[in-house]
């Protein structure tokens, strides 16, 4: 019996998949192969997941994968109508990333609070200036997106004493609906967005928004960049509406250097990096080849992605 056909859309460094040797036939192409090499491929690999070659490459009838993992959380660049609508298996790479990116919050919480920004900048300029910071234990914060990520970071933050509403799609036991969301920012020191892309979250974090929350509160995204109005988001921060925000996603990516953002008061940008600790790629290869062995034998895949929700069922959240 002939191996399956395992095609990657590849990226530097490939994966390492010398594990699957003598079980699957590796095939390697860029976005520009993808279309002409799906028809031949039993599992797509999207080690790129910052192409959307996915989208546009997509076969319609006739032979495609039965099976597409994403090196991601996030599926929105897969997603298409062509790939919702047939029988082919989404799946994506929760367990990876969550408590790097919950670190990553919890480190820009205590870093606003503490101004050290403000403590490099006077360093830089050699200036002895003392000041008093804010309190994080007691402070509030909301965080949108009630799956795996944001669940951890409203373990951390709240070990550190923060009062956490935790928001999803719906309300359940212990997490607030979106109705509640307005409500709940409108008192908050912290709005953190860690919710995956959809046609509803679309643009959520607007001008209406910012001009919700306290003049001292802070913003951070670490969600999908179109989920924040961006020049909604450097408006808030020029007028003061807001304190200071935190993106470490961005509506494309990477930022143009002569995006506005660069320069907007108050702001900390990061290169979609939150996730991303010593290692990391390893881990995504080991989790592909684990679920490999699953799908090779038959198994029921885990981290099935419901196409038509854009995320897995019981997890609204994205990284």
């Amino acid at each position: 019996m002939e191996e399956p056909v395992l095609l990657v859309l590849d990226a530097d460094p490939s994966p390492r998949l010398g594990a699957l040797t003598g079980r699957a036939r590796v095939r390697r192409t860029d976005g520009a192969g993808l279309a002409e090499a799906l028809p031949h491929a039993d599992v797509l690999l999207v080690w790129d997941f910052a192409s959307d070659a996915v989208r546009t490459a997509w076969p319609g009838d006739g032979p495609r994968p039965a099976w597409v993992h994403t090196a991601s959380a996030g599926v929105d660049r897969l997603l298409c109508p062509e790939l919702v609508e047939c029988d082919t298996v989404v799946t994506n790479a929760r367990g990876v990333f969550e408590q790097p990116v919950a670190e990553y919050v919890a480190g820009l919480v205590l870093a606003f609070a503490k101004d050290l920004p403000g403590t490099l900048e006077l360093q830089r300029r050699r200036t002895w200036r003392h000041r008093e910071s804010a309190p994080v234990a007691g402070s509030r914060a909301v965080v949108v997106g009630a799956g795996p990520v944001g669940r951890e970071i409203t373990r951390l933050l709240m070990a550190l004493g923060v009062q956490v509403a935790l928001v999803g799609r719906s309300a359940r036991r212990t997490i607030h609906g979106a109705d509640d969301l307005d409500r709940l920012a409108a008192r908050a020191d912290w709005v953190i967005c860690a919710a995956p892309l959809t046609p509803r979250t679309r643009g959520m974090f607007d001008t209406r928004f910012f001009g919700l929350m306290q003049p001292s509160a802070r913003f951070i995204n670490v969600g999908r960049g179109p989920m924040a109005v961006q020049a909604d988001l450097a408006a808030a921060l020029r007028k003061r509406w807001i304190a200071g925000a935190a993106l470490d996603v961005f509506e494309q990516e990477p930022l143009e250097p002569h995006s506005p953002l660069w320069d907007a008061p108050g702001l900390i940008v990061s290169p979609h990096m939150s996730g991303d600790t010593a290692g990391w790629r390893d881990r995504l290869g080991e989790q592909f080849v684990a679920m490999y062995e699953h799908w090779a034998a038959g198994r029921p895949l885990p981290n099935v992605v419901d196409k038509a929700l854009g995320y897995i069922p019981g997890t609204d959240v994205e990284q």
